[in-house]
């Protein structure tokens, strides 16, 4: 009799043991996530364009295409295949393609569902990129962010200046992720004197804008004057560009397609020249 309660006890309890834990098999099976997530990237001037992303179905190649603002160019396309861990990146260059201005759309894919199909936007102007930072996300129930976040604590950085030929006033901007702290400006000629000093607050997005006029005694030497931005004394909130100087006015940079150019207008010169003396020489 006692053999027979505690064998029935034993099979309730095996019972309950059962139920528990496929109670807990199904809370596992409906917890687990689903979904993808992108975060397109662009600093200000750039040519590059930085794409990374999470996905759950990380046994299936992501497939990138970008389309022109109208609407009616493929100007790139990619496809990668994420780690095990579903994390995944690439990069896409500003190139020839890129002709029109306004938003580029970046698509990833992963088959057919929605939920593996994302856009982001990302807007280029004369061949280089406006500043961006955007994530699209449809993620869905458990998800353990990448910790290795690349664009987390990026530090402070200057975007390349542009000016037009014989202007006085130059524009400083750049961008940092410590909005609470402002940033101190230095401009140095190229004899170390220092010629300008300020005081720059960022806005609630991390960028920050000045504008430096030339002119006067300080600004007289001619050459390459340093602009320096600085937050706290770490060498990540620190950054640095050049500005050239000549007669008290800004010359703008030559870039490589200019120098490009140069170089073979220079040669085409050099050869109609030796072609026409050749052709001005006497026969006999």
């Amino acid at each position: 009799m006692e053999f027979k309660r505690s064998t029935t006890s034993m099979a309730i309890a095996l019972m309950a043991l059962s139920l528990i834990s496929m109670t807990s098999i199904q809370q596992d099976a409906f917890a687990q996530s689903a979904g993808m997530s992108i975060t397109a990237t662009a600093d200000k001037g750039s040519n590059t364009i930085v794409v990374t992303g999470k996905t759950v179905s990380h046994f299936t190649d992501v497939t990138f295409s970008v389309i022109s603002p109208s609407g009616n160019n493929l100007v790139a396309a990619w496809q990668i295949t994420p780690d095990v861990s579903g994390n995944f990146g690439t990069e896409f260059k500003v190139g020839p393609t890129w002709t029109e201005n306004g938003f580029y759309t970046i698509t990833a894919k992963q088959g057919s569902s929605s939920l593996y199909t994302l856009d982001v936007l990302v807007e280029v102007k004369n061949g280089k990129t406006e500043r961006i930072s955007v994530t699209e996300s449809n993620l869905q129930g458990i998800f353990r962010p990448n910790e290795n976040n690349a664009a987390a604590d990026r530090g402070i950085t200057l975007d390349e200046i542009i000016v037009e030929n014989g202007s006085t006033v130059f524009e400083v901007t750049g961008m940092t992720d410590r909005v609470s702290q402002d940033i101190t400006l230095k401009v140095v000629a190229p004899n170390g004197n220092v010629v300008k000093v300020a005081q720059v607050s960022p806005m609630l997005d991390g960028e920050f804008a000045t504008e430096i006029t030339v002119g006067g005694s300080l600004w007289k030497q001619d050459g390459s004057y340093t602009v320096t931005v600085q937050q706290f004394d770490d060498p990540k909130y620190t950054a640095s560009t050049q500005v050239d100087i000549k007669d008290g006015v800004v010359v703008p940079e030559f870039g490589a397609i200019a120098a490009m150019i140069l170089a073979v207008a220079i040669i085409s010169t050099i050869a109609i020249s030796a072609r026409s003396r050749l052709s001005i020489m006497p026969r006999y």
